[in-house]
């Protein structure tokens, strides 16, 4: 089956709406670019940690690539915990195990690109 080209598109921060994320008590994500738009390989996603917000350890069955636009706040991943800030680039691999902490009086927040497929999340805490 031939892949078709998406129209382009520009959405205006105002068209987001951004809703509570069950895992986590003051977690929210918006939907920048995903299925509603038709984008044919990834979704883009944007989070927010609000201050004192904390993700519990979990997988994922796809990989993450996060990129941090404000605030500063621990993630584990794997064994390993990393103070982040903006302008910081992640890796989080398919079914590495990984958990957010904002121990700050500011809020985060981070673009997460995801591909388009099937993502079991599991709790692991």
């Amino acid at each position: 089956m031939a892949e078709t080209n998406p129209a382009p598109l520009v959405r205006r921060a105002a068209d987001i709406e951004y809703e509570a994320v069950e895992l986590a008590d003051g977690l929210e994500k918006g939907v920048l670019l995903g299925d509603d738009q038709q984008t044919p390989k990834f979704n883009m996603r944007r989070f927010v940690l609000e201050p004192g917000a904390r993700v519990p350890r979990h997988t994922n069955e796809v990989e993450h690539e996060q990129y941090v636009l404000e605030g500063e706040y621990a993630v584990g991943i794997g064994e390993e915990t990393y103070a982040v800030s903006a302008g910081d680039s992640l890796l989080i691999p398919a079914g590495v195990e990984h958990w957010y902490h904002n121990e700050s009086d500011e809020q985060g927040s981070f673009l997460c690109l995801v591909p388009k497929a099937a993502d079991d999340i599991t709790i692991l805490e």
